[in-house]
């Protein structure tokens, strides 16, 4: 076996006065180098060692290795290029410092196994030559890291355009570029898709300013102009990639959409824009043709809306949102009460005395006379002027606006949203030690796993610490009698119990209690397309937001606000934090303990659906079968009425079934109620019976589930 050995020179750097200057510039080591010692910039010797005498060296500090879809990928770059980077070896030498013959690889380890499986499946020789730079100079491990520590990835948009300048530069097809790179077409084709995007959006991704999410969204079309357009349409929105792709491929906007209650058909044809009718649209109804005009008009509308609403409560930022950004990320600051002077509280107590005996008084009058409907108008304006809560100057200097558009197409105000950069800090010496050693933990204590080395007695002259076993000890014996004690006392039980709970709902996390109780949210929108727009999901937002204007911005204040509550107020924020760990999604099909036990549940509360769902195109209609449609109407109208309308296709068939099962509040299986459901009438409409789901016109939420206004709470 030879090995052949050839010194490679590297390009001298400048000598004296230069050379230093460019280390000094560069912020290099100071100690002796191989650019201070030579002037060169390289080092070690070239050598071509066969394949099969390279070995992974020992002090190689990846230790874990390389997946085997990497190996694979650089197998084929290595096949369809060879070896571009040369690897690192250093020869392994025997006790008394003779060369074995063999070398070990310092650095690219990755690229001698993927030799060895070309190798393997006889595509090159087991004794290939393989080029490589011998350094004995430097430490192998320091070599090592430095290959793998100090690399950086390339940017994905740089990975993108070079993608494509291979495909529509250099005419190579998915197939090959996928070969030569050892990927799928596929992840080929996504690449090529992305790399297609408005050159424009690509580097506003480079930059920071863009989602992969969002560039994604956008990759949906390949018009570079309507991307472009989308992009300076949404920007100050901050769009999901779900608008974003929405605005990409839709071709007409439905009349019954939100984004046009909001702006109404007369202002978009006001605009220029076109609505298509057909014979089974009413008054309002059709689609409209142009959805840039559309959004355009929405963005515009809220933009001053939200404008307004910056200048005239004065703050820092405002945003629009055409959905409401879950997992935003931002803290939040609330109103805080106005205080009244003793006489305005005295007017306000007067006036409110009045007004109560003008109720008792006229109460029972259908058609009161004009003087007394005026006085009470006059005394509800004169109330209605004082305001109860305000924002902190220094909350709107700091905090912002935004305006989101609801799925009722009414905008919604969110106020005092605080950016990261603007959220205050607690004082270094206002933390105190607890909080120090709490770390971002989940709040558990006192396990094996726990580093709690010594703790320090309090008390006169130097004690010395206790050992973290006599530490975990003790307080194991004070758990048992505060579960004892906490056992014996249920008030106080429940009151803890809706602390823990609280914490979990307003704050993420259990850390400021030592009950070891978490209750979790799932995110509803994950699994159902308009969750986050239904009545039942919007009430619960704004049942949310009514407690959070009132529980406190610090966890450690969470216990003494519960235990300030009246007894109603606890249990309704108790129900609160219990129904939102409720679950009842199910993924698959089939069923479980857990989905059993949701029926039994929605019966005990006499769920019922028709109050948050309709059976529109968009939420069911549109997403089943013409023999689903077809079914309904038989079961909610008649089977004459499905008989008949069975020959249209199914568009049509959805347009003229919509209304008639809206207006009879029918629901499918999954969403009925067992309790509600009544039997058919033998003398009556059967289709009728089941439709109502035995419930009132009126619909009624449960006694006892609102939460007390803000600043209505009771303390004992």
């Amino acid at each position: 076996m030879s090995v052949s050995s050839s010194t490679t020179q590297g390009p001298a750097a400048a000598q004296g006065t230069a050379s230093k200057a460019v280390i000094a510039q560069a912020s290099l080591r100071t100690e002796p180098s191989i650019l201070t010692e030579t002037g060169q910039v390289f080092t070690g010797t070239e050598r071509v060692y066969p394949l099969n005498k390279l070995k992974r060296d020992p002090d190689n500090v990846r230790k874990a290795g390389h997946s085997e879809a990497v190996i694979e990928r650089r197998a084929a770059s290595i096949l369809a290029k060879g070896l571009i980077q040369l690897p690192v070896v250093r020869p392994e030498r025997r006790a008394d410092g003779s060369e074995t013959g063999y070398a070990l690889v310092t650095a690219g380890e990755g690229r001698r196994l993927a030799l060895r499986l070309l190798a393997k499946r006889r595509l090159i020789p087991k004794t290939a030559p393989v080029r490589c730079l011998v350094d004995e100079r430097n430490l192998a491990t320091e070599v090592s890291l430095e290959e793998n520590y100090a690399r950086e990835p390339l940017h994905p948009a740089d990975e993108f355009e070079a993608f494509r300048t291979l495909a529509e530069g250099e005419g190579l097809g998915a197939e090959t570029i996928a070969a030569r790179f050892g990927v799928t077409p596929a992840v080929v084709r996504e690449r090529l898709r992305l790399g297609a995007v408005h050159p424009d959006l690509i580097q506003r991704y480079r930059d920071g300013a863009l989602t992969l999410d969002q560039l994604t969204a956008f990759a949906v079309s390949e018009d570079r102009e309507r991307q472009l357009q989308v992009w300076e349409l949404f920007a100050d929105a901050k769009p999901h990639p779900t608008t974003i792709r929405r605005a990409m491929t839709e071709k007409t906007v439905q009349a019954t959409d939100r984004r046009v209650m909001f702006v109404g058909i007369e202002a978009y044809v006001a605009a220029g824009g076109h609505v298509i009718r057909d014979l089974f649209t009413e008054d309002h109804g059709g689609y409209l043709s142009d959805p840039a005009l559309v959004d355009r008009l929405v963005v515009e509308k809220l933009t001053a809306m939200v404008e307004r609403f910056q200048a005239a409560e004065g703050w820092k930022w405002s945003q629009i949102h055409l959905d409401y950004p879950h997992g935003h990320g931002l803290a939040r600051v609330w109103p805080k009460p106005v205080v009244l002077g003793q006489d305005r509280l005295a007017e306000r107590e007067a006036l409110t005395q009045e007004y109560e005996a003008l109720g008792e008084t006229w109460g029972a009058v259908e058609d009161l006379p004009a003087e007394v409907e005026a006085r009470l108008s006059a005394i509800e304006a004169d109330l209605a002027q004082d305001v109860v809560e305000a924002y902190d100057p220094d909350d709107l200097a700091r905090a912002g606006v935004w305006i989101v558009l609801g799925y009722d197409g009414q905008p919604r105000v969110e106020r005092g949203l605080v950016r990261p950069e603007d959220v205050l800090q607690a004082p270094a010496d206002e933390t105190g030690p607890d909080e120090e050693a709490a770390g971002d933990g989940d709040g558990d204590s006192g396990g094996e796993g726990d580093e709690v080395e010594e703790v320090e007695e309090t008390g006169r002259g130097a004690m010395a610490p206790l050992s973290a076993k006599l530490v975990a000890d003790l307080t194991a014996h004070r758990t048992a009698g505060l579960r004892l004690a906490l056992s014996n006392d249920p008030d106080l039980a429940l009151v803890a119990l809706t602390h823990a709970l609280a914490l979990c709902a307003f704050h993420g996390a259990g850390r400021a209690t030592c009950l070891d109780i978490r209750a979790g949210s799932a995110f509803l929108p994950d699994h159902g397309e308009g969750v986050k727009t239904s009545p039942a999901y919007e009430a619960l937002r704004t049942r949310h937001d009514q407690w959070a204007k009132q529980a406190p911005s610090e966890p450690e204040a969470m216990w003494d606000f519960v235990v300030g509550l009246d007894g109603d107020s606890r249990a309704s924020l108790l129900a609160y934090c219990v129904a939102r760990s409720v679950d009842a999604v199910r993924a698959f099909s089939g069923s479980s303990p857990r989905l059993d036990h949701a029926e039994v549940l929605a019966t005990a509360t006499d769920l019922d659906m028709t109050a948050f769902w309709s059976p529109t195109q968009d939420r069911y209609l549109g997403r089943v079968t013409k023999g689903h449609v077809l079914s309904a109407l038989a079961e909610a109208v008649s089977p004459d009425t499905a008989s008949r309308l069975s020959g249209l296709k199914k568009g049509d068939l959805i347009a003229a079934a919509e209304p008639d099962l809206v207006k009879a509040r029918w629901l499918p299986a999954l969403l009925r109620t067992r309790s509600l459901t009544v039997a058919p009438d033998p003398d009556g409409d059967p289709a009728q019976a089941e439709a109502t789901n035995g419930v009132d016109e009126e619909v009624q939420a449960p006694a006892g589930t609102e939460p007390p206004e803000a600043g209505l709470l009771a303390a004992e």
